[in-house]
């Protein structure tokens, strides 16, 4: 086993030496062999447009062909099972963090409301004067990642003959990844603390609304719709107006896509909630767990996805440069929010 680390500014071992060098830009563990077979290159953004540096006293393995193989052959993977972050980040609820790979914490500040205006005939009377109190959160920014490794004779097998490398252990990795992020941001990944700080998902964090409901029979639709607006009524009366998203655990889409009129085939249970004012859309979590429905206020006061690095690929030798070692991974962290008065706009629905 090979160990490398950074630690209090020194580095130990290859791949910690190149991240330390290139201030932790993982684009120096992607190296590629330029046209001419000799020179080095890595892809950075310089400016705001992404140009192939090259790069001095470093080895590369793959072509840029082979790179851009293995990322055509991750990505659309790992973006499908990205439903609950893509919802987050296609409405723009998102921050990121520059260097993500540099930093280990996030910090935020949590505000307090002000008091209500008054009223009077003359305007002359003092009213209380206000401002709102602000304090300092932590929020750790881990990595998710997942290795895989082809040896050097598997790589030059494939030059030599001409077929491409069986990228089938990639996309298993970046699966992996992907569905490490999306439980991460539905609260069911693990308990993650660092610095003082907690990553939380919409069904473990502490100060989300709950909601017993009733288990759906194939009979009771206008049950569960009656519910499903005694939700939206919690978040209201936290000031927590919506628009609003309803996510579903796999158990309930035999009965949302079930008739929900007398009318058969005319319109569903899915429909009917999805008409509900201020709810935009529906849509099934595979991770959800069982029996369960969340409805979120889609606000960035309430939550958001904290990108310090997008899904990528790394590289890095071992084993004499025999066994060419890959790391997918990502840095994207859900930020559940709650104001001073521990008041937020999730609301947890489950059923025994």
């Amino acid at each position: 086993m090979e160990l490398d680390y950074v630690l209090n500014g020194t580095a130990s071992g290859s791949v910690a030496d190149r991240l330390l060098e290139s201030n932790f830009d993982v684009g120096s563990l992607r190296p590629y062999i330029g046209d001419d077979n000799r020179s080095v290159f890595v892809d950075r953004m310089v400016g705001n447009e992404l140009k192939a540096v090259p790069v001095h006293n470093a080895t590369a393995t793959l072509r840029k062909d082979d790179w851009k193989l293995l990322d055509e052959a991750i990505l659309p993977i790992a973006k499908a099972r990205l439903k609950a972050v893509a919802d987050l980040r296609s409405r723009g609820l998102q921050f990121t963090i520059p260097n993500g790979m540099g930093k280990t914490m996030f910090e935020y500040e949590t505000q307090s409301d002000i008091t209500p205006a008054e009223a009077s005939m003359d305007g002359i009377s003092r009213s209380v004067s206000d401002r709102p109190l602000f304090e300092l959160k932590n929020l750790p920014l881990p990595i998710i990642h997942k290795e895989f490794f082809f040896t050097a004779r598997q790589i030059q097998a494939s030059r030599n003959g001409g077929s491409p490398l069986d990228t089938t252990t990639a996309q298993l990795a970046a699966r992996q990844v992907a569905e490490g992020a999306e439980k991460m941001l539905i609260g069911t990944f693990g308990q993650i603390a660092f610095g003082g700080g907690n990553v939380y998902g919409y069904t473990n964090f502490p100060n989300r609304l709950t909601k017993t409901m009733t288990a759906p029979d194939g009979t009771n639709q206008a049950t569960t719709v009656r519910e499903v607006l005694n939700m939206r009524k919690l978040a209201q009366d936290k000031n927590y107006f919506g628009p609003y998203a309803l996510y579903v655990s796999t158990t309930w889409d035999e009965y949302l896509d079930d008739d929900y009129s007398s009318s058969k085939g005319t319109n569903t249970l899915r429909q009917r909630l999805a008409a509900i004012d201020g709810i935009t859309g529906i849509q099934t979590l595979d991770y959800l767990p069982d029996k369960t429905m969340v409805l979120l206020h889609l606000g960035v006061e309430v939550a958001r996805a904290v990108i310090g690095m997008d899904i990528t690929t790394v590289q890095w030798d071992s084993h004499g440069g025999l066994q060419k070692n890959f790391k997918v991974m990502t840095i994207q962290v859900p930020q559940i929010r709650a104001d001073q008065s521990l008041q937020t706009g999730i609301v947890h629905g489950t059923y025994a």
